[in-house]
Formats: C-alpha cells, structure tokens, sequence
C-alpha cells in the first residue's frame, strides 16, 4: 500500500509542478505534460483496476515486471544458456545445422563440452579397421507386394509440416531444396498447395479433418483424393493416426494463420481456428483402417500408403497388427512419431505427459512387427529431434529404415527457436502467414540451405559408418550403441531395449540369440 501512495503521490507532484511552472513563467511548459499526464492517468486507473493485482500493488513499476518476462526467453537464449543447456535443442545442435546449411566449417576445438560420465551420455563404438563406402546417397525402397509404384526413399527427409503452420516461403524453400537433393518431403495434414509443387517429391498427409480431399461436411471424398494422389509429384501416402506431440488432440490451426488462400487449399471457413477432429471418421476399428488403406492404394493406382502413429496403448497397435493378419491388408510403411515430437500448437498437458518416447515407441514397433509376421511388409520411419548424422544412425539401429526432420529443417531455413510458433509472430518468418514477416525469408537461399544440410548431414552420417566398419545400414546394429545408464553402469542399445528378444538381423526381420565366444588367453 505504501508503495502505490508513493508512486501516485510522485506522479502527481510532477503533474503539479509542471502545470504551476506554466502558470506562473510561460505556457511552453504544459508541453512537458504529454509524458506525466498520460503516466499519472494510468497510474491511477491501475490503481484500482481488479485485474492485475501487480499493477495494481505497484502503478507503472510493475510494467517493468512484464516487460522483463515478455523478452526472459531471449535473454536466456542469448546471455544465459549455455552450448548445452537448452530446450528443445540446445546451442551446439543449432549451430551444427545452422554450419551444414552453409557450408561452413562444422569441426569444433579443444574436445567435448559434454560429460562422459554423466547419465545418459550416448556413443557408438567405432572400428579399428574403417571401411569405405563409395555413395552417400542412403536409400531404401518403399512398397510391398501389394504396391505397384514404388518408392526409392532417402533415409533423411522433411517431416510433416502444413502450408498455414509454416509460410509460403518456407514450404517453397523446403520443397526446392528437396528437388535439388532428391529426398521427400511430407506436406503435413494440411494439404497440397501451389508452394509444395516447386519440384519436389511429395509424401501426402491425410489427417482426421481430410484437408485437400474433403467434401462439404467435412468427410473424405474419394474423387478428390485420387485426383490429387494421382498427381505424378505425389509419391507416398500418409495416414495420419495421431503425431507426438499432441496424440489424440488433433491438430490445430489458430485463426490468425487460416488466411483465405489457406482455407480453400484446406476447404475450411477463412478466419476460424481449425481444430482436427481427434478420430477419422472413414473408420472406426483396425480392421476398418486396414480397409481404408486399402482403398487409398486403390485410389493412387498403387502408391505406397502408410500410416504415422505415436504410439500410446500398446494393446491398440497389437490389435493393428492383428487386423493386418486378418485382412492380408499391409502397409507399405508406419511412421513412428516419439512423444518430445515438435508442433506450432498444442496444450501443454499433451506436449508433455502423453504418448511414448522415441526410442521405446520405435523398438516396441520393430520387436511386435518381427513377432507377427509383418516386418517384411512394412518400412519404419522414426521422426523426432533427428538433426545430426548419430540422431539417424541411432534410429537406424533400433529398427528404422529412414527418418523424417522437422525442426532440424526448420533450422536451415533460419528458425532462431524463438518458441513463438503459435503467435504467428515468427521473426524469421518460417512459421507465420503475415506478409512482412514470410517476406523476409529469401526462397533463393533458403532452399539451397535445406539441400546443403540435407547432403552435409548424409556425409556426416556416412563418416560415421565408415568408423565404425558399417558398410551399409543393415550393418548398423543396436549392440554397437550405448548409454550411460547410472553412476556406474553403461549399456548398449541391445541390453537396453532388445534384452528379451536377441539380436535384431534386419537381413531376416528377425531375432537371434546371441552368440557368445570365450576368448582364450
């Protein structure tokens, strides 16, 4: 109470002085009142406004407190955090995507900032005797009998992400730079737009609300499905289940970002937020799902179609694998999406207390695949803060066969990870659908950046391989990564997550028990 009588008493003692001063020597002095007067209203209006019960303790000084609060993330950021610190990616991960993008040097001085004896430190071991490994191209062939087209798919590719979340600039930038490199790039739920057909190839998303191939009331619509599927840039198809970072939410568009040129690509109401209904409506149980993907593959003459999933109720994915038996329907590929996936927009609760990790969702994947019969069938793609070449190789080991990037593109685009990504406010105009802001992310750098870090991260992880004696990626094996578990204790990737089951052939898709040699003296 003392220190809003003071303030008041302080503003209008100033207010005062200034209108005596004008009074008494020349009414020049009144023009000093535009700065006090204005403050002395809003000092008393705060005074006993019931809102803000700071503002109202302490009039104009506790702007002071928002002002601080509202530009903590960048002061963190810029003075504070240190190379390792930060969330979800610290400096160093930044930097190295921010060096590759350029082609600038990405070595580092003077050893690791990181401590090896700390929990959950991860390496893996390399080989005395390196090999050689001629392409760093890193493919894999996507389709199963059932697939008539197809697919030569680059293990590194860019991950869902909707034109209406990101710009016109960066959905361009990302898709130039996909065609210069020659890997994918999903288009996320939102749809196909003019800014996706710049060369690259496409892996369409069909989420719950069927955005691009929906009729009217919001169910999907076959004829328009298999007119755009049919499209020849159009190489995969990708049932959206649920992504990681908001499973069983559905996603979500704020109304800022639904522009009129986003709403008829979506074929949504402009200026309305856009909430993705949490469940399909074109089917309701697995082997309804089955049924429907195989109505897809029909509809795109036989393209690969897959599903992405986070993975939640392990009983729910068995019982997909059951409907895949039943119905001798099978998936070309499955998308495993980790629970500390990324998002423009989602409730704090989803982001982070639901749905599984990574590396738990991807191993309980590969290990249920193996076990009913299916993994021959089926291609896994892993996505969740995939940016270097061990991020991939790690996947690699635990069963995927290719990755998807999301923010780690973003990164070569110039997202600074300035968390505003659902205010439409990005700085660098990646993730914002106002014109002065997008307009400032040059197409014609930016997307030979993407490529840049696209090829730069191959080599890197092609490096790797060749270290540790990996001539291709059947050969990289989840025995030959480990952690550091506790104080005392490290781990391989084995041990950790195939213990039960043995040792992973990928050759077979299948397990075997190791072998152990006793080594004589």
């Amino acid at each position: 109470m003392a220190v809003r009588k003071l303030i008041l008493i302080t503003v209008l003692l100033i207010n005062l002085i200034i209108i005596s001063f004008g009074i008494i020597f020349t009414p020049q002095w009144f023009w000093l009142l535009s700065v006090p007067f204005p403050l002395m209203i809003i000092a008393f209006y705060n005074s006993f406004q019931t809102n803000h019960a700071i503002l109202r303790n302490f009039p104009l000084v506790g702007y002071f407190r928002y002002f601080f609060e509202s530009i903590r993330p960048e002061l963190r950021q810029y003075f504070w955090e240190s190379d390792t610190d930060g969330r979800p990616f610290n400096r160093r991960q930044r930097s190295i995507v921010y060096q590759r993008s350029k082609n600038e040097r990405e070595t580092v001085a003077f050893g690791m900032q990181t401590d090896p004896q700390a929990v959950g430190n991860e390496w893996v071991a390399h080989s005395i005797f390196p090999c050689h490994i001629e392409s760093h191209d890193l493919r894999t062939t996507v389709g199963n009998t059932s697939c008539s087209q197809p697919y030569s798919l680059s293990v590194f590719n860019i991950s869902a992400m909707s034109y209406g979340a990101l710009s016109k600039t960066a959905i361009t930038a990302l898709n130039k730079g996909a065609a210069l490199q020659n890997f994918a790039h999903n288009t996320g739920e939102g749809g196909i737009s003019n800014y996706h057909i710049s060369g690259g190839d496409l892996i369409w998303q069909i989420g719950t609300g069927y955005f691009g191939c929906r009729n009217e009331t919001g169910h999907f619509d076959p004829d328009l499905f298999a007119e755009k599927a049919n499209r020849p840039y159009v190489k995969m198809i990708e049932l959206k289940i649920s992504q990681g970072a908001k499973p069983g939410h559905g996603g979500i568009l704020p109304a800022a970002k639904n522009t009129p040129e986003v709403a008829a690509i979506r074929h949504v109401v402009p200026g309305t937020d856009v909430m993705s209904p949490p469940a399909h409506s074109a089917f309701r149980n697995p082997i309804e799902m089955m049924e429907f993907i195989h109505q897809l593959r029909d509809l795109s003459n036989g393209k690969p179609v897959g599903f992405k999933i986070c993975i939640g109720d392990k009983q729910e994915f068995m019982e997909i694998c059951r409907a895949m038996q039943t119905t001798q329907i099978f998936p070309d590929f499955i998308s495993i999406d980790g629970s500390e996936g990324g998002t423009g927009a989602a409730p704090l609760e989803f982001t982070d207390n639901l749905g599984m990790p990574l590396y738990d969702a991807l191993t309980f994947v590969t290990t249920t695949l193996i076990k009913y019969g299916l993994k021959k069938h089926i291609k896994i793609i892993a996505s969740s803060r995939i940016v270097t070449g061990f991020d991939l190789l790690k996947v690699i080991a635990l069963g995927a066969d290719a990755c998807y990037s999301a923010r780690g593109m973003m990164f070569a685009l110039g997202c600074i990870q300035a968390l505003k990504c659902n205010e439409d406010v990005c700085p660098v105009g990646v993730a914002t659908q106002q014109p002065h802001l997008y307009k400032g992310l040059d197409v014609e750098d930016k997307y030979v950046r993407v490529a840049q870090f696209h090829r730069n991260t191959l080599r890197a992880t092609v490096e790797i391989m060749e270290a540790c004696g990996f001539r291709t990626l059947d050969d990289v094996t989840a025995d030959k990564f480990f952690r550091k578990v506790d104080s005392i204790q490290t781990l391989s990737f084995q041990d950790i997550y195939f213990k039960e089951t043995g040792r992973l052939n990928k050759k077979e898709n299948s397990f075997a028990k190791e072998e152990f040699l006793d080594f004589l003296d």
